[in-house]
Order: structure tokens, then sequence, then C-alpha cells
């Protein structure tokens, strides 16, 4: 059933307009822009060998995650997609702490968005002669533009990431065959690539940013309430995206890893683009520079349509101030979740360093999917197949949840190792909102009015 938000005393429903399409704009649109920047971090934590094996080891634990997810959500299709799943399947405290995980997860990387749009920007203007050029501005513009754009309707927001984000992949494959792939002419791997300058360890450090390439992609979920035929339509977009993200990633790698030393390529901030400039193109730099600032504003845009879902589910359901469980009147959006989470965005884009962002963002994503291995397990437990109706059965089960775990331990252990402050700094700040929640807050919640799906419930609702 499809739940309504009260707004003036009326019932205001989410709109069902999306199809498969919007889901892969969703999905990819949000996590393409892990091509454009972001992923050579982990060439500096290992080479760019390292590199390539975190990118195929992160693409596994991320098929693991939309095999999981499509199954879940495509039976659980309502707005805050996992936050919905913690809800009817674990409880409470879990759907609180899940339901932040997704919000920080995607407003960090909607921060690290912007602060990588206004450095391009920032760039080329110092390029065509214009030093005067700050990146502040541009941060500030497209943060309050998407937000803006979202409140005005997700088909149209979406739409708009479904054009954008197909742009800024052709761009990456325009530029693949550009470079000669076939040939030694213009890459130059067998120079460049240096084995394991940190052996092993290396790699495993280097799973930290490798997860970049794919960070965002279970974001589909959130407009699981907004989606036309969920059973059918989350699936196909989900898994399709992943496809065209492994292949992605894997020319983005191979591109940047045969035209720059892995020094210089684990600290650029925008990998593709330089590598555009090296080819001394124009056209191909142009193009670069547009498929950079799409895949910015398009993942920007889909984390902010999935953040603000995951806030405003969590408000409908009393978890918090029922303030941000109302949707427009006209537009049909969550309004107030859309702008409460706005300064929030602009404090770390404006301040914070992009490594520390992306950080935050990858850390958060993970505590995510630590406990999607442990709620599919419970979801099937609870609900045997044939007990139910369930939109998409994932095969193999229970390999995928544990292949998620023992990859998502590994990737906490990669962190730790460049990051182990921030690392228990993010644990702290989590257990102590739970300890609010607990405290404060959980008396609102009506736990009997928590389970909206017609099936028998479990004990404790």
């Amino acid at each position: 059933m499809t739940q309504a938000s009260t707004t003036s005393g009326e019932k205001v429903s989410l709109l069902r307009v999306l199809g498969p399409g919007h889901v892969w704009a969703l999905g990819v649109g949000i996590v393409l822009v892990g091509e454009y920047m972001g992923w050579n971090f982990s060439v500096g934590k290992g080479g760019a060998i390292a590199a390539l094996i975190a990118c195929w080891v992160a693409g596994l634990l991320y098929t693991c995650v939309a095999m999981i997810d499509s199954e879940v959500t495509s039976t659980v299709a309502a707005a805050g997609g996992q936050y919905a799943q913690a809800k009817h399947i674990v409880g409470p405290l879990m759907a609180f702490n899940v339901g932040l995980f997704l919000v920080f997860a995607y407003t960090m990387l909607e921060a690290a968005n912007a602060i990588t749009l206004g450095y391009l920007v920032q760039t080329v203007g110092g390029m065509a002669g214009f030093e005067g050029v700050h990146d502040k501005p541009f941060i500030v513009l497209t943060i309050l533009f998407l937000a803006w754009l979202n409140y005005r309707g997700v088909y149209a927001t979406l739409t708009f990431n479904l054009v954008i984000t197909a742009i800024a992949f052709i761009a990456i494959i325009i530029l693949f065959f550009a470079v000669s792939p076939w040939s030694n002419e213009v890459l130059k791997h067998n120079e460049l690539l240096t084995g394991l300058p940190y052996g092993w360890l290396g790699v495993i450090a280097s799973l930290h940013f490798g997860l970049w390439y794919y960070l965002g992609i279970e974001g589909t979920t959130q407009a699981a309430e907004e989606v036309r035929s969920p059973a059918r339509s989350l699936p196909l977009g989900t898994m399709t995206g992943m496809i065209t993200l492994l292949l992605a990633a894997t020319m983005t790698w191979y591109i940047c890893a045969g035209m720059m030393p892995w020094e210089y390529l684990g600290q650029a901030v925008t990998p593709l683009f330089d590598a555009a400039r090296l080819m001394d193109s124009m056209p191909l730099m142009v193009l670069l520079f547009i498929g950079t600032i799409f895949s910015t504003l398009a993942s920007a845009n889909g984390c902010i349509n999935d953040a603000s879902r995951a806030w405003f589910s969590m408000g409908r359901d009393r978890y918090l101030p029922t303030w941000f469980g109302a949707v427009h009147p006209k537009y049909r959006t969550p309004f107030r979740s859309i702008v409460f989470l706005v300064p929030v965005a602009l404090v770390f884009a404006y301040f914070a360093p992009l490594d520390q962002v992306i950080t935050f963002s990858i850390l958060s994503g993970l505590l995510g999917y630590t406990f999607m291995s442990f709620n599919v397990i419970m979801f099937r437990n609870k609900w045997p197949l044939g007990t139910i109706n369930r939109g998409y059965v994932h095969p193999f089960h229970p390999l995928p949840a544990i292949v998620l775990l023992v990859l998502c331990a590994v990737t906490y252990f990669a962190v730790f190792l460049g990051y182990g402050t921030q690392l228990i700094a993010m644990m702290v700040f989590y257990i102590v909102a739970s300890l609010w929640f607990h405290f404060h807050r959980y008396q609102f919640v009506r736990r009997g009015d928590q389970f909206t799906m017609q099936w028998p419930r479990p004990a404790g609702y």
C-alpha cells in the first residue's frame, strides 16, 4: 500500500511515474561521477594495478549489493529503500541507523560532487585566462539549483538525470576509442605500470577508494514508492546500471593508467579531464569538461533525491519530527526534507577537504552494506520462499550475503589504515545518535503502525 503524508489536513502521496530508464539513470547518475573523480585516490594507496584489483573486488561487492537489494526492495516497495526494509524486517533502532547511513552517504556524495564541479570550473577558468574565478560560488549555486529542481518534481528531475548521465557515459566511450586502446601510440601501460609499490597491503588499502567506482548504485531503491512497476523496474534498472558501471570503471582505469604516472594519478582531482588534456585535442577537452560537469550534476541531483526520501520517510514514521514527513501539495515532493538537507551539504562542501568528504560517504555506505548482509538472511528466515509474493528472487542465497559481509570487513580495515581517526569518530557519532533515538524519539514511534506490508506479522509488531 502507498502511504501518504498529511499537508494542511489532506493526504498527499508520492507519484508513481518512473520506469526502468529512470531507475537506471538514478543509479548510474549517482555513481558515474566516481569514474570522473575520487576512484583514483585508490591509485595513491597502492599503485595502478592495485587500483584495478580494488575496482574488480568492489565490483563483486556491489554485485552482491545489487542482487540482495533488488529482491528485498522489489518486495518492500516503499520510499526510503533500505530504511523501509530495516523497519519491516529488523526493527526501529536499526531502521533509524540505516536511515542515517543513507542520508549521510548521499549528502556527503552530493558535497563531493559540488567540490569537484567548483574545482573544475576554477581550473578551466584559469586555463582560459580568467585568474579571478573562484570555486566557492559555483559550489553554492550547484547545490541550490539542484535542490530547487528536486523541489519542483521527481519526473522532470530524473528525466534530466537520464539525459545528462547518458551524455557523460558516452563521453567516456568516445575518449576510450580516441586514445586507440588497440595500439601503444598513446597509452603507455608497459612504461607506467610498476607492479605493486606497497605490496598486497597496498591492494587492501586501495579498496577504501575502490568503492567510489560504484558507491550509490543502491540508491535506486530510494524511489521505490515512485516507480510504476517495482517488481520489474527495480531489478532491471539496478542490474543494468551495475553492468554499465563495470564497463565504465574498467575503461576509465585503462585510459588513465596508460597516460599518467601512478604518483600523479593518485592525487588528481579530475583524472578523465586530465587525460583529455594530455591528448592535446580541444574537442576532446571540451567533451570531457562537459562529461565531468554532467556527471557531477547527475550524481548530486540523484543524491538530493535519495537523501530527501530517506529523511522524509523517517519523519513520516515519527523517527524524526513529523514536520519532515510532509509532501508538497502541488509538486508531490518531500519538500521540507529537501530544504532541510541543503545547509548540511553546503557546510561540508564549503569547508571540508575532498578526500575526507568522500571517506565520510564511503563509511556511511559501508555501514549500510553490512546491514544488508544480515537483513536478507533475516528476510528469508522470517518469510521463506513461497510464503509471500516477491517481485524478484536473487540466486545463490546465502552466498551473496556471506561474500558481502567478508568484503565489508576487509574494507573497514582498509579505511582504518589511512583514516583510522575518522573511522572512530564516525562510529562514535552513530552511537550517540542511536542513544538519542532510544531515549528521546522512540517514545513517539507508533510501533503498531510501522508494519505496512500485507504479510504475516513477525513477533514484536
